[in-house]
C-alpha cells in the first residue's frame, strides 16, 4: 500500500499495517490521538519523513489503521523544537492514479515538495 507523507511516498506492507500492540489497547486510540502523536514527532523533527523513515512509516500505519480511507498526511512544523500546538496536520484521500504517478516520479528521483504540493496539498501559489 502506498501512503504519501508530506512529499514522500511510503510503501507499506501488511506487517507494517498491524501495529505491534494488542487489539484492545489499539482500539482505545483515536485518530485525534494519532494526530497528536504525529505532531509531537514532527515538532522534534520537521523532516521526519526524510530523516526517520521508519517512524514515518509507523505513523502512516497508525493513521491507516484508524482511518483506512486516508492515504496521505501532511505535517507542517515551523521549526525543530517548536511547540506541538504549532504543528499543523492535514489528511487527504488521493486517487490511485495520482498516487501511482507520484510514486513513479519518486522512483525516478523527480518528486519534489513543489510537485507533491501541486498534485495534492495545494498550499503554494500557482
Amino acid at each position: 500500500m502506498l501512503f504519501l507523507m508530506n512529499d514522500v511516498v511510503l510503501s507499506l506492507d501488511a506487517a507494517e499495517l498491524s501495529p505491534p500492540m494488542t487489539r484492545d489497547r489499539f482500539a482505545a486510540l483515536s485518530l485525534n490521538f494519532v494526530a497528536e502523536l504525529g505532531k509531537e514527532l514532527y515538532a522534534e523533527e520537521p523532516l521526519l519523513h526524510h530523516k526517520q523513515l521508519e517512524k514515518a512509516k509507523r505513523l502512516a500505519a497508525l493513521i491507516i489503521a484508524k482511518a483506512p480511507e486516508i492515504n496521505a498526511a501532511l505535517f507542517v512544523a515551523p521549526a525543530r523544537g517548536c511547540l506541538i500546538e504549532q504543528v499543523q496536520v492535514r489528511y487527504a484521500q488521493i486517487g490511485l492514479e495520482v498516487m501511482g504517478a507520484l510514486h513513479q516520479r519518486q522512483k525516478a528521483g523527480q518528486l519534489t515538495n513543489l510537485e507533491a504540493d501541486r498534485q495534492v496539498w495545494r498550499r503554494l501559489a500557482a
